[in-house]
């Protein structure tokens, strides 16, 4: 409710302020103190890392992508980042959110505005003014009000419901911060995998069209030998199902090619087919780097965006509680208005005119039938929920980390007896080509190595290409792809890497209440 006061009332109305506030002079709600998450020192499969037998460092984490030793990836990369509409989305949210925070804060400060206002109008004279004025004389039912005012309003918040709404703000502009850092490692990850595809696929397409060729001529040696009477019909059968079927695994990587193709011109905010001549004319060399896990899993609350994310979170549905809380206390408000109002022209600034008045606004939701009960059994289950949340985030981070190592490791294991495997075959198959143009072995046995050598170099060049995606999924899986500070720590004593970090901390307030 409102009511206009005297000018020598303002001394009884701010004393009557000063009371309520002595009675609530408290921050509602519990003050957010960040969960401490149990973790290990270190991670359960770090030690299957020491099999791996690269010799290029560990790149730092925010921009691991230059540790694959190709200037061309780290193109694509940059590209992205700078291209991505998914990333300038989530910019477009963290302003949005940043604003919203300003706003929450700007409900601490008083508030000021100015007001004027001209009406002419035809005064009826049924009206209770009307039927009153049009017993004088002179009396004109044409008029014209005029009115100006400066007025300024704030409300005491006694309660620090208004504090604990700017708190819950501040946080979740943090929380939009931390979810565009999400998109970047995303983005970076993203695009770093449809690279290694593509490499992938264009190497096996390139040692498909070898096998083809080689086939190609083991078919022609046949015909030379059917025509010299020295080979049979079923031996030039075998020769041409054989090409056949090297040619058929051609249109599968096509398809995976193209497809890896256009997902990185979407990456990069192009329409498809945009930048493809790029990687078809360009070298396809990379190496895998070392992936360094110092720090261990505690380095994932300070590096994983979506761990800070929902760390932030928590902490502003703890402020909703008091924002909830606060509604049990009145609320009261100050408010003042300097103005002028007058019916005659050229009269408005005239000290006859002047018109000032102070407000006290008090509003107390006394009988709600348990409303605000329910409001704030609401944002505790919200609290709760979120706790769950990050803890569950944490978990999840932690499990993506193990599996990627685990990946990242027999990866290297594979791809080493499989680069033995195909030495030894192409040995064999050497030595059996050989010996079938001696007459000491049969097509079959030609053929059969044949086979065996072009299944085991296709799945090395699938495996060096997934090789480098498990990397890319590693450093993923670490929170690189954006700049922190715990790249540079040794897990003891590491700075806080997000800023939203700092506001993490117990936040200094009046008291519990």
């Amino acid at each position: 409710m409102s009511f206009p006061l005297k000018l020598s009332s303002v001394s009884r109305m701010l004393a009557l302020a000063l009371s309520i506030g002595t009675l609530t002079a408290c921050m509602a709600g519990p003050d957010y103190v960040r969960p401490d998450l149990q973790t290990h020192a270190d991670y359960a499969q770090a030690s299957t890392l020491e099999s791996r037998s690269t010799t290029l460092p560990a790149p730092a984490l925010d921009s691991w992508w230059a540790g694959f030793d190709s200037p061309e990836l780290t193109r694509i990369v940059q590209r992205a980042l700078a291209e991505n509409l998914d990333l300038a989305a989530s910019m477009a949210r963290v302003d949005q959110a940043r604003a919203a925070a300003r706003e929450a804060g700007a409900q601490l400060a008083p508030q000021g505005s100015l007001d004027g206002q001209v009406v002419k109008q035809y005064q009826s004279l049924k009206s209770p003014l009307g039927e009153l004025g049009s017993g004088h004389p002179g009396y004109t039912r044409s008029q014209t009000l005029e009115n100006i005012g400066v007025g300024a309003s704030w409300e005491l918040d006694l309660a620090g419901g208004l504090h604990r709404g700017a708190e819950a703000a501040r946080a979740e502009a943090d929380a939009a911060e931390a979810n565009r850092d999400g998109v970047r490692v995303s983005v970076a990850a993203e695009s770093a995998d449809a690279y290694f595809q593509v490499r992938g696929a264009q190497e096996r397409i390139r040692l498909a069209q070898q096998q083809i060729d080689t086939e190609a001529k083991l078919l022609d040696l046949v015909k030379e030998r059917l025509a010299g009477g020295l080979a049979t019909s079923r031996e030039l059968a075998q020769a041409q199902a054989l090409v056949l079927q090297a040619q058929a695994t051609l249109p599968p990587l096509r398809i995976t090619l193209a497809q890896q193709l256009n997902r990185l011109d979407v990456l990069r905010g192009a329409t498809p087919g945009t930048y493809a001549s790029e990687l078809r004319d360009s070298p396809q060399t990379f190496n895998v780097p070392a992936v360094g896990t110092h720090g261990g899993p505690d380095m994932l609350l300070r590096r994983r965006p979506d761990v800070i994310a929902a760390e932030r979170r928590l902490a502003a549905s703890n402020a909703g509680i008091g924002v909830a809380v606060a509604e049990y206390y009145p609320k009261v408000s100050l408010g003042g208005l300097l103005g002028f109002e007058s019916l005659q022209n050229g009269s408005l600034f005239s000290s006859a005119a002047f018109q000032p008045q102070a407000v006290l606004g008090l509003h107390w939701r006394l009988f709600d039938f348990g409303r605000i009960d329910a409001e704030v059994a609401q944002a505790k289950g919200a609290n709760a929920e979120a706790l769950a949340q990050y803890r569950q985030s944490m978990l999840r981070a932690n499990e993506d980390v193990e599996d990627a190592i685990t990946a990242l490791a027999e990866l290297e294991v594979q791809h080493r007896d499989l680069t033995q495997e195909v030495t030894a075959h192409e040995q064999a198959r050497g030595a059996a080509q050989d010996a079938y143009k001696g007459g000491a072995i049969s097509l079959i046995e030609v053929l059969d190595e044949d086979r065996q050598l072009l299944a085991a170099r296709d799945e090395l060049a699938r495996v060096h290409a997934d090789d480098a995606r498990a990397a890319v999924a590693t450093f993923r899986a670490l929170g690189g792809g954006w700049p922190g500070a715990a790249d540079a720590c040794d897990g003891t004593a590491c700075p806080d890497a997000h800023p939203s970090q700092a506001s993490a901390r117990p936040i200094p307030t009046r008291g519990n209440g």
